[in-house]
């Protein structure tokens, strides 16, 4: 159960991350750091927190509290990412350090019990609450690139209103398992 659940759930974030690589794609670099008012976060302030959560939930995630000292939380909440290259590389940064920390769990640790912020946590639990927490944000992601973009957005799903066509599709080439996610 454990094997099947972990290779789900990569297959989950790997989906995510997918979704907000490819809404990075369509925005130009000044539209990263676009925000709708000052309440506001832009994609570059999403990523920034993304990646100081990661990397602190993460590393040594089965020795230490997932809520580390050097972590300065509001700080993510800063306009500190200053190009579309940095920005990518703290992407890609959290997300290996993620990764990483996923693919050491294994039988003899993964009923281990972590800590974050000082509550108890099962390995699974930990997973799940990062699944919700980064879906979330990644969302935010999408939406703020659907506002900048309008009519030029192109949908990273099945577009609008074409939900019996891709069906159509879907159901002729046989594909009946469900699983549509190369086609998104």
């Amino acid at each position: 159960m454990e094997i099947n659940y972990l290779m789900n759930v990569k297959t989950q974030f790997k989906y995510y991350k997918s979704v907000g690589e490819k809404t990075f794609k369509q925005l130009e670099e000044k539209e990263l750091f676009w925000r709708f008012n000052e309440a506001s976060n832009s994609v570059a302030i999403i990523v920034n927190h993304l990646y100081g959560n990661m990397n602190s939930r993460w590393t040594n995630f089965l020795t230490s509290d997932g809520e580390k000292e050097w972590r300065n939380r509001d700080l993510e909440f800063e306009s500190v990412i200053k190009n579309k290259e940095e920005l990518l590389e703290k992407w890609n940064d959290g997300w290996q350090c993620f990764f990483e920390a996923l693919n050491s769990i294994n039988e003899e640790n993964f009923n281990t019990t972590i800590y974050i912020r000082n509550q108890e946590h099962t390995i699974i639990e930990a997973i799940n609450r990062q699944l919700a927490h980064y879906s979330y944000h990644i969302g935010q992601i999408v939406q703020i690139g659907k506002m900048i973009k309008g009519r030029g957005w192109k949908s990273l799903t099945i577009p609008k209103g074409k939900s019996m066509e891709f069906n159509a599709k879907k159901f002729s080439k046989g594909k009946h398992d469900g699983d549509f996610s190369d086609d998104l």
